[in-house]
């Protein structure tokens, strides 16, 4: 099979659409269609279903879809390997993170990336919901679980802690709960239980199983400015809490553990401007890693 027309079918798979795939490949639309007409001439089958809203992969496509992973994995691969130690990194990679540890750590960091190599761009989408790898949402992801499916690399980063915390001018006004009954007569701030993309960030009732929010926000750093200002007590990572002036920890409850993981598809294990950021994302960790305690 021309690996010209695999690729033009994996854009198609993850795009969902030939239009969508069109443009990420800096195609035009017939160009698109015809070579996926041509592959599965070719393999003898329909590889997608035509609907209104797109095209689904049928079962012969998603047999094809694997076998063209591989494909594209032993491509970036030799890539990788023929490319010269001694030259100079380049090219994108783009970073997917959960919202507070994007917005909070990484956007004031990762960029300096580009002072080490200038050739580097960076693309950092810090937004609260998972991105998927073998469809290169993302190259490399920072995750909130350690993923059990699929191709992928991952480590630890860190391990962190959320916590209670209200505003000044809310403890002036209201005071402080003494335990997690008395949350009760307090305005809570919360998260949007059905849009949690992970059960490890669903919480809640480990302050207490009676949790009930007034004010829900969909993303972390959207709690945090709620509770900033003045909304109710929040549960809030620590990491960002503990560095705002204005914010005060509500005493009685525990630290919540979680843990940050950094995770790439294993056909980038040797793709050199992955390996570079993935290990600059975990020296500035590393490096500020009395934050995170």
């Amino acid at each position: 099979m021309n690996w010209d027309d695999i690729r033009i079918f994996l854009a198609v798979a993850r795009a969902g659409q030939i239009l969508g795939a069109a443009k990420r490949l800096g195609l035009n639309h017939a160009t698109v269609s015809r070579r996926v007409a041509s592959l599965e001439q070719e393999a003898g089958a329909k590889l997608f279903r035509r609907l209104t809203t797109g095209s689904e992969l049928t079962l012969a496509g998603e047999r094809l879809l694997a076998v063209a992973e591989r494909m594209e994995a032993d491509v970036i691969s030799a890539r990788a390997e023929i490319a010269g130690e001694g030259e100079d990194i380049s090219g994108t990679v783009r970073v997917g993170a959960p919202d507070g540890f994007g917005v909070a750590f990484l956007a004031p960091r990762l960029w300096r990336l580009n002072e080490r190599h200038p050739g580097l761009s960076i693309q950092l989408v810090p937004v609260p919901r998972s991105l998927s790898l073998s469809r290169r949402e993302a190259d490399i992801a920072i995750t909130v679980d350690r993923p059990t499916e699929g191709r992928l690399v991952a480590a630890k980063l860190i391990d962190y802690s959320l916590g209670l915390f209200a505003s000044r001018a809310y403890v002036a006004e209201h005071g402080l709960p003494e335990d997690a009954a008395a949350l009760g007569r307090h305005r809570l701030v919360g998260y949007v239980p059905d849009l949690v993309f992970s059960p490890t960030l669903d919480y809640a009732a480990e302050i207490s199983e009676h949790w009930n929010a007034a004010f829900a926000v969909s993303s972390a750093m959207g709690q945090v400015e709620a509770v900033r200002a003045g909304a109710g007590i929040g549960i809030l990572h620590s990491f960002i809490a503990r560095g705002m002036d204005g914010l005060v920890a509500v005493p009685f409850a525990r630290p919540i553990h979680r843990s940050y993981w950094i995770v790439y598809h294993e056909s980038m294990r040797l793709t050199r401007q992955i390996q570079v950021a993935a290990a600059f994302i975990a020296e500035i960790v590393a490096q500020e890693r009395r934050i995170f305690a």
